[in-house]
């Protein structure tokens, strides 16, 4: 079936939403990116108005601004440290926006969304 993001099925008492109409192809989700630590790996998705979008599979490699000096440099991911979308994605390790990753230049807190930019951005952060 078919990820939808349209209309709940179910109201916000519980009670049951009857539809008037079905799916539409502007309602249409996709599944998660999920991007992963590795070898870097990227996924072309088509948009709407055949535009394309770089989804991130895959990456090891985040660009660390440091707030010190405002000077960026590009980092080894090591490790997630933490992840408050899904304490499941620090063991599997998925980066999403605000996850914390040790890399080799210190602890960095994830600033984009890799699953919809193709790049991972974070800031250093103290410990």
């Amino acid at each position: 079936m078919a990820i939808s993001q349209g209309k709940s099925t179910r109201r916000a008492s519980g009670a049951r939403n009857i539809d008037n109409r079905g799916k539409r192809k502007a309602e249409l989700g996709r599944d998660p990116a999920q991007t992963k630590v590795g070898e870097r790996k990227t996924r072309k998705i088509r948009t709407r108005g055949g535009n394309e979008k770089l989804r991130l599979a895959i990456d090891n490699k985040v660009n660390v601004m440091d707030p010190k000096n405002n000077k960026s440099k590009i980092a080894e991911i090591l490790d997630v440290v933490e992840n408050q979308a899904n304490p499941n994605y620090v063991r599997r390790n998925i980066i999403t926006k605000g996850a914390i990753l040790e890399t080799s230049e210190g602890k960095a807190k994830v600033t984009s969304r890799p699953g919809q930019h193709g790049v991972i951005n974070g800031i250093l952060i103290k410990d």
